[in-house]
């Protein structure tokens, strides 16, 4: 009914304005006087603006009178300081440590294969074995003449203390017994490479080469893959901008996508050293791998903190705008009575970091503050507004 009133009274207004007026712009047109025609666009300008403001006055008015002012209607939040904490996203990829290649130390036939792939493995634990080629028959021999010259020893060792026989003899003796420990030891060694063992605890990634095989100690060589999937780790290059915020010890989080998984650990290693060619420097994160689906190389999305607030305001970051002086601000509903309505302030603000759609605001609103969210765009500085809530 309103709205109907308005359209009436503004017909009526350029009704009462408008015959003439269209006689007269006809009849400068016709003339072609280029002064007379800006001075009557001037003269026609100027009426508009009375008819507005006339507009404005009578939309007061019927507002007041009908008790509905149709006022813009908004939403508000309220500034609550909270914890906030900022984190830094980077990519990475798993590593371990113990992921190693198995070589052989001697040449020989691959005997015997004790493990498969898959299985868990301890450290020192017997992984194959090769063909000695008789060096356990000779090891043998080289026991039974290094007891002998022990024997001999003995005896000329209290022959000797007895006063009884040459020093000659003696000293004799026992070289050749320390030569046979020696060569004994020697021989030990050698028959030990033939037995291949685990270097750490670990599965048993690969078994590359098939028992029977001749095997030999160089490149191409290798029998068994070993990964320790207890101990892995990321890696990540993080700038240098951010090396007096990102610190030991502080919480990383640790998504895969592949696995649609995540975990929350914390930075275990700083690196010490900026790269020339990307301005970075490194950081060392440990995954636990409770469950062993965390291989090497997989791919993971990391988040670390580089920033945290125990009384920040935050603020949906969409509400947030800037003027031609490249001031950011917000609107707050101020002066809120009991019916909910309020005058639109505009809040000059200070930004800082934004996190997952909002930014912490570090100066220009105030606790308590009823922060317009819903018609932020549409308000403006001393508008008065009904806040929905």
């Amino acid at each position: 009914m309103n709205k109907i009133l308005q359209i009436f009274v503004l017909g009526t207004l350029m009704v009462s304005c408008g015959s003439d007026n269209q006689k007269t712009v006809d009849d400068l047109i016709s003339a072609g006087d280029l002064n007379a025609l800006r001075t009557k666009k001037g003269e026609l300008f100027e009426k508009q603006k009375v008819l507005e403001s006339e507009m404005k006055k009578l939309d007061s008015v019927i507002g007041s009178m009908s008790g509905n002012e149709n006022l813009p209607l908004v939403t508000t939040i309220i500034a609550n300081p909270k914890k906030f904490d900022h984190f830094l996203d980077l990519q990475g990829d798993v590593k371990t440590k113990q992921n190693v290649l198995i070589y052989p130390e001697m040449q020989g036939v691959l005997q015997k294969v004790y493990v498969k792939e898959g299985q868990e493995v301890t450290k020192g634990q017997i992984l194959a074995s090769i063909d000695d080629g008789g060096m356990g028959s000779q090891l043998e021999q080289l026991k039974t003449q290094a007891q002998l010259a022990k024997t001999t020893f003995e005896r000329q060792k209290r022959l000797w203390e007895q006063k009884i026989g040459s020093e000659i003899q003696y000293l004799q003796a026992k070289t050749n017994y320390e030569a046979s420990e020696n060569s004994v030891k020697q021989m030990e060694s050698q028959l030990g490479k033939s037995t291949i063992r685990a270097p750490f605890s670990g599965i048993i990634d690969d078994v590359i080469k098939d028992q029977g095989t001749v095997v030999a100690p160089g490149p191409g060589s290798e029998i068994f893959r070993i990964v320790n999937l207890s101990d892995m780790y990321i890696v990540v290059e993080v700038p240098e901008t951010y090396l007096g915020s990102i610190k030991n010890g502080k919480e990383a989080k640790v998504y895969f996508p592949v696995l649609g998984d995540s975990i929350m650990t914390n930075i275990r290693q700083t690196g010490n050293f900026i790269n020339p060619g990307n301005r970075s420097f490194t950081v060392e994160i440990p995954v636990p791998n409770k469950t062993g689906t965390i291989k090497p190389n997989l791919s993971a999305k990391v988040q670390l903190n580089d920033y945290s607030s125990d009384n920040a305001i935050l603020i949906p970051q969409s509400i947030v705008s800037e003027n031609a002086d490249g001031e950011q601000y917000a609107y707050v509903a101020e002066e809120l009575n009991d019916e909910n309505e309020a005058i639109v302030m505009k809040k000059i603000i200070t930004t800082g970091k934004t996190q997952n759609g909002y930014v912490e605001v570090l100066s220009g609103i105030s606790n308590g503050n009823h922060i317009i969210k819903e018609g932020a765009r549409s308000v403006k500085d001393g508008q008065k507004v009904k806040v929905l809530n």
